[in-house]
């Protein structure tokens, strides 16, 4: 699977939490080393009520589990915004080989915004980022999202 194709799977698993479970539509795709699909996450901290059920955190979680190996080394991760500290901590303890993501996180994100964990040069683990992948329907996603929560709907 190509890179713009997982962010458009991503996109849809995204806005289809948010439909069926009003969590904040994040969506995440995790790929193997010959770009298949392994496992993918949405925001869950609604649904288990646990600050650490991020799509990121879920997505990684499952693929783990599949793998029988916490170990994500040659995989990458495809996710809909920008991952905050807690997410690209563990991207980075994962030994992802590769991260993707759509819109920018100016408030919280830290693969740039605020901060840059997986690029800091005291980094362990060098992680590839590829950034703004369908970033404009990514940020428009999360937009009407939080458009409709202000509207009480």
């Amino acid at each position: 699977m190509k890179i713009e194709e997982a962010m458009r799977l991503a996109i849809e698993i995204a806005q289809d939490s948010a439909l069926n479970a009003d969590e904040v539509p994040v969506g995440a795709v995790i790929l193997n080393s010959l770009g298949e699909v392994i496992a993918t996450g949405t925001n869950e901290r609604e649904l288990h009520m646990d600050p650490s059920g991020h799509a990121e955190i879920v997505a990684m979680r499952r693929a783990a589990t599949s793998l029988g190996n916490w170990r994500l080394d040659g995989h990458t991760l495809v996710v809909t915004l920008e991952p905050c500290a807690m997410c690209a901590g563990a991207i980075a303890q994962s030994r992802m080989e590769k991260l993707v993501f759509g819109a920018w996180d100016e408030r919280a994100g830290a693969v740039g915004s605020v901060w840059d964990i997986l690029r800091d040069p005291r980094a362990l683990n060098k992680v590839e980022v590829v950034a703004g992948v369908l970033a404009q329907e990514c940020a428009q996603m999360l937009g009407t999202f939080f458009q409709e929560k202000r509207k009480g709907n």
